[in-house]
Formats: structure tokens, sequence, C-alpha cells
């Protein structure tokens, strides 16, 4: 989890770079805004399943407090809920709000994190009310738990009908379970975690011909169309995304760890000043 307050006199705007995991942003300032090209809006509290592509964040003077869960936790800690939207928390490009999940709890913690005197007492409001969501949710079965895990491992270059024999399933009860549990297909998962593997090597400075090679893409127009279809945008342009420029700073592999099971990488931007707290859950 991680931190931000943006007290920049420039009101933020920012694209979300897609990332393989479900973000919950907990909103106690005035301004947080997150929009999609499609048209929809949230404002407040908001769940992000995985792939969110076409978002944005705006505001001014935001003060948010985000938190990157592994759709394994995901699962337990939202729930296996669908929305008046016909949204699942985990599902592909979600964007929900979080009470519509948590409902008068999520008000209870927005309050006691907006009254929070620091960080370090929001981090652990924010920690004890996903242990609590944690403990009491239903969690994926060990089959589908396993396939994502080697799938981090692999950064998803890995074979799905490999992996579903490793489990004893059939690649079609795979699919099926994955899908409904982490809410991506698993070929599309792969992809994603592939895509996350080579943005963040683009933002580190290393070419476009280089990442797609150790990245497991055929060719540089191989990662060129998967950048695409997950930003629309190009290489050149995600390798600069404010976005992922505060990886490094806001999820940071050091620093303090608690007991909860899994959450990682951020919210960022130029202005915004973040503040850290990882966690030891399973990616």
């Amino acid at each position: 989890m991680a931190g931000f307050s943006d007290r920049s006199a420039e009101p933020l705007d920012l694209a979300v770079v897609p990332d393989p995991s479900v973000m919950i942003a907990f909103e106690f300032g005035d301004g947080l805004l997150v929009g999609h090209a499609d048209g929809r809006r949230q404002r407040g509290s908001t769940v992000l399943g995985l792939a969110p592509g076409g978002l944005r964040v705006r505001g001014r003077g935001i003060e948010c407090l985000q938190i990157r869960l592994s759709p394994i936790v995901a699962h337990a800690v939202l729930g296996d809920v669908v929305t008046a939207a016909g949204e699942r928390p985990c599902a592909g490009g979600a964007m929900v709000a979080l009470e519509d999940f948590w409902g008068p709890e999520a008000r209870r913690v927005e309050e006691r994190l907006r009254s929070a005197s620091s960080w370090r007492e929001r981090f652990a409001i924010a920690d004890a009310a996903l242990q609590r969501r944690y403990a009491a949710g239903r969690h994926v079965s060990p089959e589908v738990a396993y396939v994502w895990r080697q799938m981090v491992l692999r950064r998803g270059q890995i074979r799905i009908d490999a992996l579903a024999a490793e489990v004893g399933w059939s690649r079609q009860r795979l699919w099926s379970r994955f899908r409904a549990q982490i809410g991506l297909p698993p070929k599309r998962a792969a992809q994603l975690l592939r895509f996350d593997h080579a943005a963040h090597r683009l933002a580190a400075g290393h070419s476009a011909g280089a990442v797609a090679a150790e990245s497991g893409y055929a060719d540089q127009s191989h990662l060129h169309r998967d950048v695409l279809a997950f930003t629309g945008v190009t290489p050149a342009a995600v390798a600069a995304a404010p976005w992922l420029a505060v990886d490094d700073s806001a999820w940071a592999v050091a620093g303090p760890h608690h007991a909860l099971p899994g959450a990682h990488h951020p919210l960022s931007g130029a202005g915004a000043s973040p503040s850290r707290s990882s966690a030891s859950m399973p990616r």
C-alpha cells in the first residue's frame, strides 16, 4: 500500500497503466475522480479490476491511500459479489465504488483514515480492515492460486496447457475456474504479466528491442501491438508514463512488512508525495 498527497497548484491528470493487481483507492480528500474512455466516472473510494485500460485519474488536492492486491487475495478481501453494473471486483476493466462491496464499512474506514494523524496510523487502519476481510472471505481454489503464482514466477511466459496438466485439470476446466476467480482468462492474464514486466523495463530506460527479446515477445512489432492493446499508446509513451515513474519509490520491495498475505505495487503523478507500507501477501 502507498499513500499519496497532491499539494501541487496544478490539477492531477494522468493515464492509468494496467497492472496485474486489483487496486483499492481509499479517497479521504476532496478530489479523486477516475474516468474511463467510454464515459464512465467514479468519485471517492474505488476498486479497479485487472487490466483497467482506458482509465485516467484526475483531481486537485487528492489525499489517497492506494492498495494493490494480488487477484487471489482480492477474491477474499472484496468478495465474490456481482454489482448492479454486472461487474465482479477482479473483472478486467471493472471500476466500481468500494461501498458496493464493503457496504457501510467502506464509509467507516474512510472516516477513520480522514481523522488519522499520520500515514503510519492510516496504514495500520487499512491493514486491519484488509486482515478482517481476508480472514472472513472465501478464498480461490488451491489449483487456481497455484496457476496464478506460476504465471507470476514466469512473468507470463508459460503454456496454459502445461499448467492445466500440472494441477490435473482439463484446459476447459482451468479456463472456466480461473476466469471466474481471477477475473481474466488465463491467456489474457499471462499477457498482462508479460506486459507489466515489459512496461517497467521500458520505464527503466531499456530499448524496445531488448525488452521484446527478454520478455518473450516474438519481435519488437509484437511488443508494440501488446503495449498498444493494453494502453492505447506506443512503447515510447509508456516508457515516459508518470504512472510508472513513482513505482520504484512507492512500491519498492524493501520496507516494513505486515502479516497480511499479498499487496503489491501505485497511484502516482507529478506533484504527488508518496508514503509507503509494504505487505507480505503472495502476489
